[in-house]
């Protein structure tokens, strides 16, 4: 590309500026609605209590006031919905002739069920009451066998034998494969019971920890200032040190060696070996070991040597950075506008999908024991009885066997989960390009204003904002929609090397983990551009493909000073990240173990104290995560800017140089007609 040329009009970010990219911006207000469209759809088919409540056999949700089965757990082999759980063993072939202990089975029977009209074996033929009662426990609103555990000794209801209701004695083991999973989730229901005890009593505590964190956060750019330059200095020395002590570490190894059987053997004649340590006892993988380390110190010092000036331009950049979110303090609270609009994509998203998946309707189908041609076909309960069903098959049974649809709409179902995937992410990344280009066109005013702060406008962040929507939005949304489509793919080729992972196709996993790195690499370079050419877009108002191509050639004509400053602003947010985290989560966890002794009787009493530990840290790092991401735009920001006024300007009194005194030092560049004290 070609350098740009000095501009006398251009003073900063334009303000006479036009609408970009309209046919985006159109498409994407027609996404939204057609979004909502969906929503609304979803929400009136869908039926979340499929989720949450169980079903008797017939479909109908049990524990749902003012519905026919008001009560709650259901207990097999008949789904049927019950007041309570039962509490003791009995067949029904023993209740049958006992009144009391019939009136008691009655409460796991069907509605259908009359005492006295049938025969015993008719009432268990038709299915309308268990063969069998077991003392079962409620869990998730469903009964499970009280299994329990005696000196090592599996039992339920204190016995390790029950009547299987067909005159056979069976050991309560057989159940426990069947319980298994359910002893899990009630362990499982505990655990989340004492967390949630934890965080009543740990609230507040956790709320300080992470105030903590934001101060901690605000101190560390406010000191990058003064101190990023000899933090810098400091990572190079200890890398070198590093590197100088693992070649003399491999040089004594490979000296202490010498002389001892078998340490002369080459790595060829060695070969492949499973145990690696067979190798840290040959001279010749110390010595290979030696020549890397020797190797990668001889790269870093020439890099070092010929790379000084600008790791210098990139220090200077980094306290200019901190300077600039000095004068535009509101950039530290925007991030929690950003965050508030993706929650908000979040909870769409998830309760249109929760919709989406429960807007099947019940399906029922014929069951018998017996055969019969009807077996498996669809039917209804309401005119089942009727039906000529069950003149052909007496024992045939119309009863609930999954939630489906026949439908246009269930038949494009998940048509629409896609479309819903889809559009969350677009409107995800569209959320995060608007923080971006706000952000960017709130640092450049700092940037291109001659006398920094006067020349400033009022207020940076919201004109910037202001800007984004009303004349941007199409470009934004053309930024996102791509890197949207990039990410749906990724999602379906995890989607298909779930699926295949069962199977044996080698070149299919290899071709699709190809696919899978290819699309990776993808979506990093677009993020990278996107955010790039968002930066042209806040400063220059053209369209998205124009910032995007001037973005990347300006950077390609810098492109050792982008490499340099960005592994060096990358290490700082590291060290600035770890650092945060680390001090937080240290002084959380001697706070909540009670290890402070001025403190000590203040601390909570815990069940588990990793719970607002692991709480304290994760949110340490969100925030210090949102400080740094303001923090790294205006570094990108400015570093786009300082190209640009290279490129624009020569420092004459026609031309001046927007750049810090600091930065024309650095460059021996100076404005004519100011002196450089």
């Amino acid at each position: 590309g070609t350098p740009q040329k000095y501009d006398p009009t251009f003073k900063g970010p334009i303000y006479d500026r036009g609408c970009t990219d309209i046919i985006c911006c159109v498409l994407l207000v027609v996404a939204i609605v057609g979004y909502v469209v969906v929503g609304v759809v979803a929400w009136t088919h869908g039926d979340p209590r499929k989720v949450i409540h169980p079903t008797d056999s017939r479909g109908q949700f049990c524990g749902q006031q003012g519905t026919p089965n008001d009560r709650s757990p259901c207990p097999p082999p008949v789904q049927i919905c019950v007041s309570k759980c039962p509490d003791r063993y009995m067949t029904y072939l023993t209740a049958y002739g006992n009144p009391a202990a019939l009136e008691y089975y009655q409460n796991f029977c069907t509605s259908e069920f009359k005492s006295s009209q049938k025969a015993p074996l008719e009432v268990l033929r038709d299915k309308e009451c268990p063969a069998m009662l077991i003392p079962s426990t409620p869990l998730a609103r469903r009964c499970f066998p009280a299994i329990q555990a005696k000196k090592g000794v599996i039992m339920v209801g204190n016995e390790t034998t029950y009547d299987d209701g067909r005159g056979r004695r069976r050991n309560v083991t057989e159940l426990l494969e069947g319980a298994k999973k359910a002893n899990v989730v009630l362990e499982t229901r505990q655990l989340a019971m004492k967390i949630f005890e934890d965080y009543t009593v740990s609230w507040y505590w956790i709320i300080i920890g992470l105030v903590i964190a934001m101060v901690a956060s605000l101190i560390f750019i406010v000191l990058l200032r003064f101190l990023a330059g000899i933090m810098v200095w400091v990572m190079i020395v200890m890398v070198i040190l590093v590197l100088g002590y693992g070649i003399f570490h491999c040089y004594m190894e490979y000296a202490k060696l010498k002389g001892e059987a078998g340490s002369d053997v080459s790595l060829t004649d060695l070969g492949f070996q499973t145990d690696l340590r067979v190798y840290l006892h040959l001279r010749q993988t110390w010595l290979a070991f030696l020549i890397i380390l020797c190797v990668l110190e001889l790269v870093i010092v020439l890099l070092l040597i010929f790379l000084r000036k600008r790791i210098l331009i990139a220090i200077a950049l980094i306290k200019e950075a901190s300077r600039a979110v000095g004068h535009v303090m509101s950039s530290l609270l925007f991030p929690l506008c950003t965050f508030f609009l993706l929650c908000l994509c979040i909870a769409y998203w998830a309760s249109t999908a929760v919709f989406l998946s429960t807007s099947n309707e019940a399906v029922y189908k014929v069951f018998n024991e017996s055969a019969c041609p009807f077996s498996g076909q669809t039917c209804k309960p309401e005119t089942f009885n009727t039906s000529n069903v069950t003149k052909l098959c007496p024992d045939a049974q119309c009863l609930f066997a999954f939630y489906g649809g026949e439908t246009a709409y269930h038949k494009y179902l998940i048509v629409l989960q896609f479309f819903n995937v889809f559009m969350f992410f677009w409107l995800a990344n569209f959320v995060i390009a608007l923080g971006q280009v706000t952000l960017a066109g709130a640092f450049a005013s700092y940037y291109w204003a001659f006398k920094k702060p006067d020349d400033m406008p009022a207020f940076p962040l919201f004109s910037a904002f202001g800007r984004a929507l009303r004349y941007h939005t199409g470009s934004l949304a053309f930024g996102s929609l791509v890197l949207a489509v990039v990410q749906v793919i990724r999602v379906i080729l995890e989607y298909l090397d779930h699926r295949l992972k069962a199977a044996e196709n080698k070149f299919a996993k290899f071709l699709l983990s190809c696919l899978k790195c290819c699309f990776w690499c993808l979506e990093k370079f677009i993020k990278f551009l996107n955010r790039n050419a968002y930066i042209m877009i806040a400063i220059y108002g053209t369209n998205f493909c124009t910032s995007a191509r001037n973005a990347f050639f300006l950077l390609m004509r810098n492109i050792i000073r982008v490499a340099v400053l960005d592994k060096v602003t990358d290490f700082l947010f590291f060290l600035g990240k770890l650092l945060i985290v680390g001090s937080v989560g240290i002084l959380a966890f001697f706070f909540f173990t009670h290890r402070i002794k001025l403190v000590q009787d203040t601390a909570p009493p815990l069940n588990y104290y990793w719970v607002p530990i692991l709480t304290v840290i994760v949110g340490s790092y969100l925030i210090a995560h949102g400080f740094f991401s303001v923090y790294g735009m205006c570094v990108d920001t400015l570093f786009l800017c300082f190209l640009e006024d290279l490129e624009r300007n020569d420092g004459s009194a026609e031309k001046p140089y927007f750049m810090s005194q600091d930065l024309r030092k650095l460059l021996k560049k100076t404005n004519k007609g100011q002196p450089d004290a």
